[in-house]
């Protein structure tokens, strides 16, 4: 039964009553992932505070178990056997792990049915080689050795702590020149993959962009932006920055406010980049053309990017040298052509220069072609973001990118689930029931290489289609 004060504040006060029940579940929320345990099993009480310390700085709470069992026999009825199961994190002291205790006793280790992973063996003489034996032993994925590893087990500590999983693949937008529709774009492919349900973040890196938050139609959405997060160094709480930012359509955003601040230090960049990815789910970051600081520590932690350029001859020249200066960073970037003369121009090519044209000048693989989408800018003055439309030419082309990137092709698996030179075809935006374009031979994407241009297959009703309805980019 509600209470009566309650049932007159909602009556009363309905804002503030939903304000104060979503904080109180964000409270829960928080409280529920920092709930788990790491578990610290040594007796060495010098090593215990410096364990205990470093939980503190990395906001996890620890149980602790002084000593391991005697004996495999005694496992059972150890203090720290119900925690050794559940903890995300176990930190063993190298005073426990020697053949005397359980843990290493007769060089099994623990009960092989309680080996488990997530465990580090931690220790401080670095010239004892017998301790990688003893890791061994009680099967830890690693050792650590203090102070040295103090910083990055911080770190691990952490993770463990807010259940961080496999990264998020992390997808890079940027425009071969000015007004290419990069914005656009990297909107539509966030709403895309927000629509499938899964978690998404948008990221601005272009501070004279404008605001992501504009174009989504949410630029009075409270939350935080850039600003706050522009002196950030070190560690970045990856659930306390979702949860700061502005909720549009269905994902996380990150953008700028309406101030004079334009620049955002490397560490911050490094700092916000690493938070998101840790959640998992989907990361996409609009990036400016111009190369800083920032920008580089973005492109060392993008999976794939998007250069996003015109079919015309001025712009495959300045995206070129925009391609030149990114490869020097990240290896997996992909072209994306658009017909040529912008939204209002004529829909077919010239001849010599069509989108594979495009991509072989610039010595780029092809992730696909984007025509320019009618009505996007009323769409977007109604509230309705790029993307939305779900038979427009965005929200096509964003479907074949995801299903084609997110797949998991044969052979080893790197952070968000890209192989190392996979080839990936390019991504179509054409009608539904269009034929495909005729696949070409040559070397696959990641190799720096073009396939040579094939028959040429292509559906004049895209290339033909009139432009009453106008279109629009950023």
């Amino acid at each position: 039964m509600i209470p009566k004060f309650l049932r007159i504040a909602a009556r009363c006060f309905p804002k503030a009553l939903a304000e104060f029940a979503g904080a109180m579940q964000r409270c829960a929320k928080g409280l529920w992932i920092m709930a788990e345990t790491i578990l610290i099993v040594t007796e060495d009480a010098a090593l215990l505070d410096d364990l205990l310390r470093l939980c503190a700085a990395a906001g996890a709470e620890a149980e602790v178990a002084h000593g391991a069992p005697p004996d495999h026999g005694a496992w059972h009825g150890w203090s720290g056997a119900a925690a050794w199961e559940r903890a995300p994190l176990v930190l063993v002291g190298d005073d426990c792990a020697g053949i005397a205790t359980g843990l290493g006793g007769g060089g099994s280790g623990p009960p092989a049915a309680v080996r488990r992973t997530g465990v580090l063996l931690v220790g401080r003489d670095l010239d004892d080689s017998g301790v990688w034996e003893r890791g061994v032993r009680i099967g830890a994925e690693g050792v650590v050795m203090l102070p040295d590893a103090e910083t990055w087990l911080t770190g691990r500590i952490a993770d463990a702590a807010e259940g961080v999983g496999p990264p998020a693949l992390t997808v890079g937008v940027v425009g071969g020149r000015g007004g290419a529709g990069a914005s656009t774009l990297a909107c539509a492919l966030a709403v895309t993959a927000a629509r499938s349900g899964t978690r998404t973040m948008l990221i601005d890196a272009d501070p004279l962009g404008g605001g992501l938050d504009v174009l989504l139609g949410g630029e009075r959405t409270e939350g935080l932006r850039w600003p706050a997060f522009a002196e950030s160094r070190g560690r970045v709480g990856g659930v306390a920055l979702e949860e700061s930012l502005p909720r549009l359509h269905d994902l996380s955003v990150l953008s700028w406010d309406r101030g004079d601040s334009v620049t955002i230090s490397g560490d911050a960049m490094r700092a916000v980049l690493t938070a998101a990815r840790r959640r998992g789910g989907v990361v996409v970051v609009d990036l400016p053309r111009r190369m800083d600081e920032a920008v580089a520590e973005a492109l060392a932690q993008i999976d794939v990017a998007l250069l996003l350029v015109p079919a015309e001859l001025r712009a495959v020249a300045a995206a070129h040298r925009i391609a030149a200066r990114t490869r020097m960073v990240l290896r997996d970037l992909r072209a994306v052509v658009r017909p040529p003369h912008g939204p209002y121009g004529a829909r077919g090519y010239r001849s010599g220069l069509d989108e594979q044209e495009t991509a072989r000048l610039l010595g780029l693989p092809l992730a696909g072609e984007l025509p320019w989408e009618p009505g996007l800018l009323e769409g977007v003055e109604h509230g309705r973001p790029p993307g939305s439309h779900e038979h427009g030419a965005l929200a096509r082309f964003s479907r074949a990118f995801w299903s084609r990137t997110r797949a998991a092709p044969a052979g080893e698996e790197v952070p968000g689930g890209r192989t190392p030179g996979a080839a990936v075809p390019p991504a179509r935006s054409g009608p539904p029931g269009a034929p495909d374009r005729a696949p070409a031979a040559g070397r696959a994407a990641g190799e720096g290489g073009l396939p040579a241009r094939g028959t040429d297959s292509r559906d004049g009703d895209l290339r033909d289609r009139g432009a009453e309805d106008g279109g629009w980019s950023v």
